[in-house]
């Protein structure tokens, strides 16, 4: 089953949208003028564009747009947080990408302004257009639900990915109203109930509502493992095929896979080891060994030339091409869902077992199709069987949003030192790597009243 981004529109729709992307354009610019922010409602559509089942067919397919920059569509936090982490290192001349994969992340940093407020966005239009769908296309379930999908998965990767204290803002009446500084744990809450509104509007037989409800429930899960709700995200992905996928897909049209862009085409990213520097001599201890452990399911070419730096050798893989889709969830987010629950109630034979069956018939990831891998064997303690849950996820989900959240969850769930869980030692751009463990909320959100910062930078 396949996401669709793109429905049937009339001209009036496809005008509500060219103007959500006129909005979103003019609130993305860094350098905004003055007269600019005299605008009534920037990055609002006027609500006579919306009244309509058209006009909220439109508002649904832009929020759906806004949905993809949030994964693969652009720069987002599946890169920038594979960067915080240890999926990719910078090959780049921002000084925002080096300061990231140093573990130094500014509270001005551009990069992560832009990310930030595209998550912001995402919750933002699905709200509109929920409102809109249920006032003049309430029959429309799927599609309602679809919508709460995509404001519960900016909710999610917001408390995954950022600090405590998170501003959760609103459209009251078309009025935008700033927002409490809410914790990690709020916001996986949040974006758990959202979740379940998705589910109960897409409670249909059809296809389209199969693959929305799915969607959901493995969402929803994930966001119980945020809550540490163990055998309820177990039950909640159970009975969901290993074969599942809800895709985000691009086209030359409308936008091309991200991740293949900055890490492949524009070599701004390398693939992350836990030996860096061009001679591979400088251990960072923690890092997986994405690059050193050969693994069938993360192919990765070696380089003798240089990344977009023009100093940092290009490590890249295969993994994704330019116009590759990517699975926003899928059936092996569900085993591994399942594979954790199992840990975390006693029983490793199950653990080993959902694990062996994935290496015994690995699922296509993007463009790459493994062979059978080796079984695992028990490694024989708690604490080197949830080591090896976490490492063979990472291979799984390369780069698809999760890595970052699940090393703080190994902090904050687990009771490992950040010491033992993210890079440490010496940086090979020069330097040590920081203490950072989330991306902070930026300057710009000051202007919100009620917002003085972060509550605290905690796994």
């Amino acid at each position: 089953m396949k996401s669709s981004l793109k429905l049937p529109m009339s001209a009036a729709a496809r005008t509500a949208v060219g103007i959500t992307a006129f909005g979103l354009a003019l609130s993305a610019c860094s350098s905004i003028t003055d007269n600019l922010l005299t605008a009534e409602t920037p990055g609002i559509i006027p609500p006579a564009l919306t009244q309509s089942a058209e006009g909220a067919l439109g508002l649904a397919n832009g929020t759906l747009d806004t949905f993809r920059s949030i994964t693969a569509g652009n720069e987002s936090t599946w890169l920038f947080g594979g960067l915080l982490g240890d999926e990719w290192s910078t090959s780049s001349t921002f000084p925002q990408n080096d300061e990231t994969d140093q573990r130094h992340v500014q509270e001005n940093n551009a990069q992560v302004t832009g990310m930030l407020y595209r998550l912001y966005r995402t919750r933002i239009r699905a709200a509109e257009a929920i409102t809109a769908l249920n006032k003049f296309a309430p029959t429309n379930r799927s599609l309602i639900g679809e919508m709460y999908f995509a404001k519960a998965f900016a909710e999610m990767q917001l408390a995954q990915d950022f600090c405590n204290g998170i501003p959760i803002s609103n459209l009251v009446d078309g009025v935008p109203q700033a927002g409490e500084p809410e914790t990690d744990a709020k916001v996986f809450t949040r974006a758990l109930a959202s979740y379940v509104s998705a589910i109960a509007f897409a409670n249909g037989v059809d296809a389209r509502s199969v693959l929305i409800g799915r969607a959901a429930r493995i969402g929803k899960a994930r966001a119980q493992l945020g809550l540490k709700q163990f055998a309820e995200a177990a039950s909640t992905v159970a009975g969901i095929p290993t074969s599942f996928s809800y895709t985000h897909t691009f086209s030359l049209t409308t936008g091309t896979n991200t991740i293949w862009g900055q890490g492949f085409s524009a070599a701004r990213y390398v693939i992350g080891d836990s030996l860096e520097g061009n001679a591979r001599n400088i251990y960072v201890k923690n890092a997986l060994p994405f690059v050193s452990a050969k693994d069938p399911r993360l192919p990765v070419d070696l380089l003798t030339n240089n990344g977009q730096d023009g100093q940092t050798r290009i490590r890249r893989t295969t993994l994704y091409g330019q116009l590759t889709s990517v699975e926003v969830v899928n059936g092996i987010d569900a085993r591994m869902v399942e594979a954790e629950a199992a840990l975390a109630s006693g029983d490793p034979a199950k653990f080993l077992a959902i694990h062996n069956a994935l290496r015994a018939a690995p699922p296509k990831l993007g463009e790459v199709q493994a062979a059978a891998l080796a079984p695992l064997v028990d490694p024989g303690t708690d604490a080197a069987r949830v080591s090896l849950q976490f490492r063979e996820k990472a291979f799984w989900t390369f780069s698809r949003g999760q890595r970052l959240g699940d090393m703080r969850r190994l902090v904050r769930q687990y009771g490992r030192a950040v010491t033992d869980v993210f890079p440490v030692g010496i940086h090979y751009k020069g330097g040590d790597y920081g203490a950072d463990v989330n991306f902070p909320i930026v300057t710009d959100e000051r202007n919100n009243p009620k917002f003085n910062g972060c509550i605290d930078r905690n796994a």
